[in-house]
């Protein structure tokens, strides 16, 4: 429901907060006071109408905001869906549209931003504005299929037709990708057997490439590794004044020197030390050196290997780990294209079956619409004889159409609101009090099916007298146990049913002419049903007529 209506600086209305209740609510005041304005301000806010005139004279920038609250699940998945904003569980939420004198608008959703499409969207899901024709949900075709399937309570089978449709046209499409793709098919077979081919014929190792890169660096520089390293052993070991032989020389010096000075021992110590350690590299490096032979053969097959993993790397790297996962995607890939012919004709034999079980689905809907809309049409026609409009005529036409997923069926709501008139949609119904009463009525029959919580009336005492009036009022009461009804009128009858009336006022500040918005209860509400009965000049009388309205109201 919408709590709580915020307009600012639109038209005649300075500032105004406006509390609403569940239920029905009422708005009055005389004729040009602003109560439309009410009614044009929640259609500017849910994006169902042109804000860019509605700007106050002189101000920089209006502004309407509504707090709605959403007690459903599933519209608030539906919400967050049409918006792209999410919604916490049980929270309020809050629409704003701002207008600037620019003429651009702005609109956000708690708080974030939105464009006007999703705010359009956002309304549709949330109120029905009967009087703006082209914003009000019951007036689309293609909603009244739903309308029709949600008071037949055909939720069950046309799930279960939703889903065979969808079963039947993923085959479809399925088959029709597989044979449209059968060159394209070969060609890509081909391709990936030419990439794995080359892969498995190099037989790469995760862990060769690292080996084979510190192999080939070693055969490519072994003449300079012989020749230093030779050069190093001779040094240390061969030459004549090599360094291992003339530190086993200081060696001997330093014994002789210790067993004159204690102090020396350990000197000669390390010194002998480092000289058994030196001679043993010098052996190491000697037996290194000896095996540094040059294999030309070996230099180019390493190479050559190096080569073509480098190739494997820059082609479907860059690790040799990526290499061997590409090539088990190859593998995975060529699997299931070569069975993709197979699955074809496969696909092709589930076509029938699956065609025939939507059309039995179908005709099973089509069967129980019919049935729906022939007990619709009295209903309506009923309640429209009650609101005034006893000669209209009124039928739900169920028509083939295109098939989708709701069916064979296109449904239109028609209505013949005078005799000697054609009977035509919804839709094209020119007045708005004659619609208005025609959704009352639809309104009246699908209550308890009906998904939109908050319904506004504009217009729906157009050329009705005071005695339709308690009709209507009652009716409209009626629906807001299911509803939170907004209606505007000009008669006492329909406000004497209102759980929250408020008043509409014009006047003077200034030079400026301001609206208000007043909540009318106890004595305030009796002097403005009295007003609306008798006009300027309030009596004990109307006094009396409005107290009466009221207790017949409760009654």
């Amino acid at each position: 429901m919408l709590r709580e209506l915020h307009i600012s600086n639109l038209a005649v209305i300075a500032d105004a907060k406006v509390e609403l209740a569940a239920g029905l609510n009422c708005f009055t005041g005389e004729t040009g006071a602003g109560k439309s304005l009410v009614i044009g301000a929640i259609g500017v806010l849910l994006g169902l109408r042109s804000a860019s005139t509605l700007l106050r004279r002189g101000a920089r920038e209006g502004r309407v905001s509504g707090v709605f609250e959403i007690g459903d699940d599933t519209l608030r998945q539906a919400l967050s869906a049409a918006t792209d904003v999410p919604f916490d569980e049980d929270a309020d939420l809050l629409l704003t549209r701002r207008i600037f004198a620019s003429g651009r608008t702005s609109a956000s959703v708690n708080g974030h931003p939105v464009t006007l499409g999703m705010l359009r969207a956002a309304g549709e899901l949330l109120a029905d504005v009967h009087g703006q024709h082209d914003h009000v949900f019951l007036l689309k075709a293609a909603n009244q299929l739903d309308v029709l399937d949600q008071y037949a309570r055909l939720e069950k089978p046309r799930t279960e037709h939703a889903a065979t449709w969808s079963e039947l046209q993923a085959t479809r499409a399925k088959i029709a990708d597989l044979r449209r793709g059968e060159k394209d098919r070969t060609q890509r077979i081909d391709f990936l057997k030419f990439q794995l081919d080359e892969i498995e014929a190099a037989a790469p190792d995760a862990d060769e490439f690292e080996a084979l890169e510190k192999k080939a660096s070693k055969l490519g520089n072994l003449e300079t590794l012989k020749t230093d390293s030779t050069a190093a052993h001779d040094a240390l070991y061969e030459n004549d004044d090599a360094l291992v032989e003339r530190l086993r020389s200081i060696g001997r010096s330093l014994d002789h020197l210790s067993d004159l000075d204690a102090e020396v021992k350990p000197i000669a110590e390390a010194v002998k030390s480092a000289t058994l350690q030196l001679d043993e590299a010098a052996r190491d490096l000697g037996r290194y050196t000896q095996k540094l032979d040059l294999d030309p053969a070996e230099l180019e097959e390493t190479q050559t290997r190096l080569n073509t993993l480098n190739r494997l790397l820059k082609k479907y790297g860059p690790s040799m780990a990526d290499v061997l996962a590409f090539r088990d995607g190859l593998r995975a890939e060529l699997a299931d294209l070569d069975g993709a012919g197979d699955n074809a004709d496969a696909l092709e034999a589930k076509l029938k079956p699956l065609a025939e079980k939507r059309e039995k689905l179908a005709a099973v809907l089509t069967k129980k619409r019919g049935a729906a809309a022939r007990k619709l049409t009295p209903l309506i026609e009923s309640q429209l004889a009650e609101l005034g409009m006893p000669k209209a005529k009124f039928r739900v036409d169920v028509a083939p159409g295109e098939p989708s997923a709701a069916g064979d069926d296109a449904v239109e709501f028609v209505a013949q609101t005078n005799p000697g008139l054609e009977p035509q949609p919804l839709r094209k119904i020119a007045s708005g009090g004659e619609l208005s009463r025609i959704m009352l009525a639809l309104k009246q029959v699908l209550a308890q099916g009906d998904r939109i919580s908050v319904l506004v009336f504009d217009e729906i005492d157009a050329n009705v007298g005071g005695r339709l009036g308690s009709v209507i009022g009652s009716k409209l009461r009626h629906l807001a146990e299911a509803h939170q009804v907004l209606c505007i009128t000009h008669l006492p009858q329909i406000a004497a049913h209102a759980d929250r009336h408020l008043t509409v006022r014009k006047d003077q500040a200034g030079d400026a002419t301001v609206s208000t918005v007043e909540v009318m209860t106890g004595e305030s509400r009796v002097e403005e049903l009295a007003a609306m009965i008798g006009g300027a000049k309030i009596t004990e009388t109307t006094r009396a007529q409005a107290r009466e309205l009221l207790d017949v109201a409760r009654r």
